[in-house]
């Protein structure tokens, strides 16, 4: 072979050489970034799968927040009818004696036929039954002498009157009452014009 043939041989070889080195650098380069994607590919899935699990334990979490909410719901309700079914116990359990206090008094006066000590009894109960009332907030709203006041007097009548100044509350016909701060029952008045 000549010099040439040779020369041309081996830079024919370099560059088969150079090319197949190249080629090789490239299939490395190729595996390095697909192994790098893997690797990546790999982490978001892992943290796609870690997001999953959180959300799916931040759904359990809520269906047991909204089932305990449910149950709390449920037992109030419970305990509110409850209450309002049983609200006026205590207040029965303090009339029961004045029952049956009038109804001692009642049997008495049919056996002894003494009206003196019917009226002694009925007197005696009255006053019991204004106590217990009046420990619950029951109290009876001042009328006469009074000025006419609409949130605590119903006018049925209006008359003439020379003692009194005009709009003074001159009789009363019916008492009014109040529980505590609230009227239950206005008082029937008459009024002075």
């Amino acid at each position: 072979m000549s010099n040439e043939n040779k020369q041309t041989a081996e830079q024919d070889v370099n560059a088969t050489y150079a090319a197949e080195s190249e080629q090789a650098a490239e299939q490395q380069a190729e595996a390095a970034d697909q192994s790098q994607a893997g690797s990546e590919e790999a982490g978001a899935l892992s943290e796609l799968d870690q997001l999953r699990m959180q959300s799916d334990e931040n759904y359990q979490r809520f269906l047991r927040v909204q089932a305990d909410f449910d149950n709390f719901r449920r037992r109030s309700r419970a305990e509110k009818e409850d209450f309002a079914k049983y609200a006026s116990l205590k207040l029965i359990e303090q009339l029961l004696p004045v029952v049956d206090n009038f109804d001692r008094a009642l049997s008495s006066s049919k056996e002894a036929k003494d009206f003196d000590a019917l009226v002694k009894g009925l007197d005696m109960t009255f006053r019991q039954l204004d106590q217990v009332l009046t420990q619950e907030g029951l109290k009876p709203i001042e009328a006469v002498g009074q000025p006419f006041n609409p949130e605590f007097h119903q006018a049925i009548m209006q008359v003439e009157s020379e003692e009194h100044e005009e709009g003074i509350v001159v009789e009363e016909l019916q008492k009014g009452y109040m529980l505590k701060d609230k009227v239950i029952r206005p008082a029937m008045v008459k009024v002075s014009v």
